[in-house]
């Protein structure tokens, strides 16, 4: 018995507790996090049927959510190695890829000589230029933006340039040319992370609304998982915000969906395709009430969530491997609005297990990565391979 297939879904944002270092990145007091933990305790106990009868339960005391007898799924947790609480930081350790160096942050905003140096190629000014939430500071400078046609320039708690402009004063094609300057512009020592451009629509503070046309830059990543199974001709399909956080290098095919609703439609038709690993991400946890301390949104979105992962298991072969896992927490709890430093949670299921049980505490997400190039042969610089119990085929 061999695996043909790997299919990983991250869940992001979906923490399962503070790591051993999170006072290092500001999650302790008030803020120290536990995102599904304080969820469940916040929403008055978790409905996730699926999840549950895989082992999520297990991990840790989850209200509405009880450990299974006899889970489903291998159960464990994952403490996250790399200097970093965001995307690009976990799912680059996924695929193998250690970042011992934090990205650069701007709790001031960015120097001159960054602004200015895009000013200049944009040949235009700029509004902003400060952390904020991307909503507020669209109500905040929205107005402004409609008189002078300047973009919007933030960043937050991470390692990003975000440029925000209406759709109608800067077309859309035109705001991703500004983003692809940025990402020129940010080089070493500047290299931040990812540039987005951040559209939006509407005519006042009061109906300004982001649109679905968001867009990631990132930096290009080291060597890594994806590229060693692109040189040997295994397809990958990247969902969701994974190609361009690989700057879509390895990916045989990519879509760039933009809801979860809408991933798990692009994860039925990877399903379909002559791919033999698919990676996914669903940031609608993340993105829509993590950040927006929305612990009623984030628990309906874990329960659609779980009714898709039911549909999801129902279209596995037994030569097929799921792993469930997520890149960072984001407590909508804590009066933080930031990504957390938490464990992750891992759950692997395949319809050939006869019953899970505890792979244990992981001491990186690159554990991810080997455990899936094993299945062709592939080893990556970090991570060892889980033991599931199921012949590698080498």
């Amino acid at each position: 018995m061999v695996f043909e297939r790997a299919i990983l879904v991250v869940l992001d944002g979906c923490g399962v507790g503070a790591a051993p270092d999170a006072a290092e990145y500001g999650d302790t007091g008030e803020n120290t996090p536990n995102t599904l933990g304080h969820l469940a305790e916040a929403v008055g106990g978790l409905n996730l049927p699926t999840l549950q009868s895989l082992g999520l339960g297990n991990l840790l005391p989850l209200r509405g959510v009880p450990p299974a007898e006899c889970p489903r799924a291998h159960f464990g947790k994952v403490r996250p190695h790399s200097k970093g609480k965001d995307s690009v930081t976990g799912h680059w350790e996924m695929m193998g890829i250690h970042t011992e160096t934090p990205f650069p942050t701007y709790p001031n905003g960015f120097p001159p000589e960054v602004i200015q140096a895009f000013e200049a190629q944009i040949g235009r000014g700029t509004l902003g230029n400060r952390p904020a939430s991307g909503t507020e500071i669209i109500k905040q400078l929205g107005m402004e933006h409609l008189r002078t046609g300047k973009p919007i320039v933030y960043t937050s708690a991470d390692s990003v340039f975000q440029i925000a402009a209406h759709e109608a004063v800067i077309p859309l094609e035109e705001l991703y040319r500004m983003c692809e300057i940025a990402r020129a512009i940010l080089q070493p020592p500047h290299h931040v992370q990812r540039v987005i451009a951040r559209p939006f629509t509407g005519d006042s503070p009061e109906t300004f609304r982001r649109t679905e046309n968001r867009r990631d830059f990132p930096l290009p990543p080291p060597p890594n998982l994806l590229d060693a199974l692109a040189a040997r001709g295994i397809g990958v399909y990247g969902i969701g915000v994974v190609p361009e956080l690989f700057g879509y290098r390895g990916f045989r095919h990519a879509e760039r969906t933009q809801s979860n609703p809408e991933h798990y439609q692009a994860l039925q038709r990877a399903l379909a395709s002559d791919c033999a690993f698919l990676f996914a991400n669903f940031e609608d946890f993340d993105m829509l009430y993590g950040h927006r301390n929305d612990p009623l949104g984030f628990a309906r979105a874990l329960n659609e969530f779980d009714g898709m992962l039911e549909d999801l298991l129902t279209h596995l072969r037994p030569t097929d491997l799921l792993i469930l896992t997520a890149d960072h927490g984001n407590d909508p709890t804590t009066p933080s609005t930031d990504h957390s430093r938490e464990y992750l949670p891992l759950l692997l299921y395949s319809p050939a297990f006869a019953q899970g049980r505890s792979v244990g505490v992981r001491q990186t997400l690159a554990d991810v990565g080997a455990t899936i190039g094993a299945i062709w042969g592939v080893t990556i610089s970090h991570g060892e391979v889980i033991d599931y119990g199921v012949q590698n085929r080498h």
